[in-house]
């Protein structure tokens, strides 16, 4: 059984999700594609004919370059043969790979002792069919691979009526481009202009690419021997064909084989058992049926522990802390006010001697200390922890609420006065606008109100009281909702008065 190794784990994968590009297709062994590539090229140009090869811009053109460099500097007598690669892209993509020989492997970095194997001697760059001289045999790399479009399908108008040329595909085509229709060898093609023009060119179909094919799919999911598999990233029919493939093989394992659609989800459901281990002070005792146990469950890896608090510096790399918070609030009222009314909300509120708390304080829910600090201030204590900080946030609310609730006399200059009805102008217009975001007709009606209009539907809205009329009940519950959440938002906290 193949297992994975990941963080010092093994395990063997529930599900492998694996392409199947090439189906139930074989390909040659490397050395015979090689040869049968050199043949075709060097059979073709010496019976005076072009060779067009359409090929990506990255990977595989690099290493068919590479061949065909190598294959020139062996055979002086190809030496007045230009070999052209007609990519600006595929140029931009070989300086990287002339800069990071590093990267590449033993063979590549040995040569690089001698000169950069990416420096081509015998291949030179095409920048367009207008520099192209087309006299005598040639060798042209060119993109895209699937004859779409650009200079490959330029150049394939142009020789694909000659018996002498010949066009070595040398990778995967996509079904539907004009380099899949051609791999049939038909005996007409339809050029861009619309025109019908005769295939009397040679086409090769040699596969250089990077997908495995099905010996290599097979025998890496033998090793691996997944419950479920799931191909992707392959054409219907080729799809279909290794699905079938495989669940011959796969016959005697119960494995479970998916070909999903595009955009078709898979939904796969695991019974997954986890054990953690008890570890420790708590490993002394066995706890009782229904017994409580407070500890701690610690994950590394993928291992699970369960340990006492004291013990987590023993058994791992951590340790506990206690974080004591403390928050300064402005209060003016009296102090045994805020006591009487934290008694109506909390159970327990119980004073505490000066002695300890060095002045007037008292403890609420035993977990948040209240300290009386000046005429003008209070402030609150608390260890944190999920209960004891929302005891503290609840306090904190009611202090301000207290606050807000303390009268006071107020003398309003007529300046303040003045600025209170701008700002009350301004608040009512982007009330307004926010309304007619939301429901698009809103209008002034009479006495103040406004009218908003949805679909035939209308409701009276109150923008002093915020009550709202209208026979549909939809409609009334959504403009009430949406006018007081805005209120909310513009008007969080009523302002103090000073």
């Amino acid at each position: 059984m193949f297992m994975v190794d990941i963080a010092g784990v093994r395990f063997s994968p529930d599900i492998c999700i694996i392409e199947s590009t090439y189906g139930v297709q074989l390909h040659q062994p490397r050395n015979v594609r090689e040869k049968r590539f050199r043949d075709v090229i060097h059979s073709t140009i010496s019976q005076g004919g072009c060779v067009l090869i359409p090929a990506f811009a990255l990977g595989r053109a690099q290493e068919l370059l590479l061949i065909l460099d190598e294959y020139w500097s062996n055979h002086p007598e190809l030496h007045n043969i230009p070999i052209y690669y007609a990519s600006p892209l595929a140029k931009r993509c070989t300086a990287v790979y002339q800069t990071y020989i590093n990267s590449m492997n033993e063979r590549i970095r040995n040569q690089f002792a001698n000169s950069n194997p990416f420096d081509f001697k015998h291949i030179s760059p095409l920048k367009s069919i207008e520099n192209f001289n087309n006299v005598g045999p040639s060798v042209v790399m060119a993109s895209p691979n699937g004859f779409q479009s650009g200079l490959s399908r330029q150049l394939f108008e142009m020789w694909c009526s000659d018996k002498k040329n010949a066009c070595v595909i040398p990778g995967y085509v996509v079904e539907g481009t004009l380099a899949k229709t051609i791999i049939n060898e038909p005996k007409e093609v339809t050029l861009m202009n619309g025109l019908i023009a005769p295939l009397n060119m040679q086409v090769h179909y040699i596969s250089f690419s990077a997908h495995a094919d099905f010996a290599q799919t097979s025998t890496f999911l033998k090793e691996l021997m997944p419950p479920n598999i799931i191909l992707v990233h392959g054409e219907a029919n080729e799809m279909g064909r290794l699905k079938q493939k495989l669940i011959t093989q796969f016959a005697d394992h119960n494995t479970k084989i998916i070909s999903p659609k595009n955009c078709q989800s898979v939904e796969m459901y695991f019974n997954s058992e986890k054990m953690a281990k008890t570890i420790g002070r708590l490993a002394e005792k066995t706890p009782e049926v229904s017994e409580t146990v407070s500890s701690l469950l610690v994950k590394k890896a993928f291992t699970y522990q369960i340990m006492a608090p004291d013990d987590l510096h023993v058994f791992s790399q951590l340790s506990t802390a206690n974080i004591s918070q403390r928050i300064t609030i402005a209060y003016t009222g009296a102090f045994g006010v805020l006591k009487h009314r934290l008694k109506q909300i909390f159970e327990s509120v119980e004073s505490l001697p000066d002695e300890e708390s060095e002045g007037p304080a008292f403890r609420v829910h035993e977990r948040l200390t209240v300290k009386y600090e000046s005429e003008k201030h209070i402030s609150l204590h608390w260890r944190s922890d999920p209960i004891s900080d929302m005891v503290s946030d609840s306090v904190v609310a009611l202090v301000l609420n207290i606050s807000c609730e303390i009268p006071k006399v107020v003398v309003e200059s007529e300046e303040a006065t003045k600025t209170e009805e701008e700002n009350n102008k301004k608040a009512e217009k982007v009330i307004h606008a926010l309304l007619v975001s939301l429901f698009g007709d809103v209008k002034f009606g009479e006495n103040g109100k406004l009218v908003i209009s949805v679909d035939g539907n209308v409701a009276h809205l109150d923008k002093q009281s915020g009550n709202v009329e209208s026979e549909n009940e939809g409609l009334k519950e959504r403009v009430r909702v949406a006018f007081q959440r805005i209120q909310n938002a513009m008007k969080p906290i009523p302002p103090s008065e000073s």
